[in-house]
């Protein structure tokens, strides 16, 4: 376990597609979403530190989320929890980050990870881990691991590598948008590309480079901060300037612009658990199918539904199937499977609508 090797764990996205469990109160990330007994950024962590110092972890979340943070992860100190005064995507608060690690360890390799992924087999992803941190501390290139597409799925981005190169770790030739099925059928048979699951490993050196290619009004901006970062001062600073930083992802700031980019295509099984459906994907199921999350769950003439409710809530359904049933607290989702996309629109429309009714 190296003092040179960090992580930045993204932990501050709202899951809305998770609704009602997730809410812009409390996100999917803090939520223990498979009935494990751990929340999702809990697992992350655990995860992580299997190969990172747990000093050396460092929590990127919005500011509102800073004491379900403290209080789900009591080992992280205070510092490390880094707080995002405004949302503006994943390349401003990545750049923050490996400002504020630089002035610490200017050797720093960085992983940064989302909060709120499953990855079941840990060995195998703790040894992709180790190659790619191996790769970064030896040359300055981004690297990013993409996961082997088991089938065209339209909600992921893309990675594209050189389909001529027969090394383990690939060149990226680009990254791609989410597609339509048919162009993800393509995708799959062309066996060249890798769906992005927005890991990114790279030293702060290499990171800081491309934002200074890149993204210089960006990088301006954050130096003006140099002085101050892991400082007394560094909040008040924060406060000011953050929010004039542009709101873009790191994929368009940096990885589709970069050209010293590589991917590994990992070894390990994973879900972004993005959807009531792909959480289904990952859970047990009885004889007809069906998926219990915490419920007592009684079905008859029922299949392939899940159902999520508080501990212990007696449950009965009867002639369901391919059915999401969510209960929490005040709200109870009933909503087919096959339309699980439009939950997150359900969810703002319906937030609008009682705005309206409480004015």
């Amino acid at each position: 376990m190296s003092s040179n090797y960090y992580a930045v764990v993204m932990a501050g996205g709202v899951g809305s597609r998770f609704w009602p469990v997730s809410t812009p109160d409390f996100p999917k990330q803090f939520h223990d979403m498979l009935g494990t007994g751990d929340t999702l950024i809990q697992k992350t962590f655990k995860r992580l530190s299997l190969l990172i110092p747990k000093e050396n972890i460092l929590i990127l979340t919005h500011e509102n989320y800073r004491d379900i943070v403290r209080e789900q992860l009591p080992s992280v100190e205070l510092e490390n929890i880094i707080l995002e005064p405004a949302m503006r995507n994943t390349a401003p608060c990545i750049l923050y980050a490996a400002m504020k690690i630089k002035k610490i360890n200017p050797d720093a390799v960085m992983v940064v990870a989302p909060s709120d992924h499953w990855i079941e087999d840990e060995v195998q992803f703790i040894s992709n881990l180790q190659r790619t941190f191996d790769v970064c501390e030896r040359d300055r290139v981004l690297m990013t691991l993409g996961i082997l597409p088991t089938f065209p799925n339209t909600g992921y981005g893309y990675i594209e590598f050189n389909k001529l190169d027969s090394r383990p770790i690939k060149k990226v030739v680009q990254f791609r948008e989410k597609p339509d099925y048919v162009t993800a059928r393509k995708f799959i048979q062309s066996r060249h590309f890798l769906w992005n699951a927005g890991i990114f490993v790279w030293s702060v050196q290499a990171i800081i480079e491309a934002f200074s290619e890149f993204q210089p009004k960006m990088i301006e901006l954050f130096n003006k901060g140099n002085d101050l970062y892991n400082t007394n001062g560094e909040k008040s600073f924060i406060n000011e300037h953050y929010p004039l930083a542009e709101n873009i992802s790191i994929d368009y700031a940096i990885m589709e612009k970069a050209n010293n980019v590589y991917v590994l295509p990992a070894t390990f099984d994973w879900n972004d658990l993005g959807t009531w459906g792909s959480l289904y994907d990952k859970l047990p199921k009885d004889c007809s199918e069906n998926a219990v999350v915490n419920a007592k769950a009684f079905f008859n003439n029922a299949t392939n539904n899940i159902v999520r409710t508080d501990s212990d809530k007696l449950v009965v359904v009867d002639g369901l199937s391919d059915y999401i049933i969510v209960d929490k607290e005040g709200v109870l989702l009933i909503y087919p499977k096959k339309k699980e996309q439009e939950i997150k629109t359900v969810s703002h429309y319906i937030e609008d609508k009682l705005k309206e009714e409480n004015k």
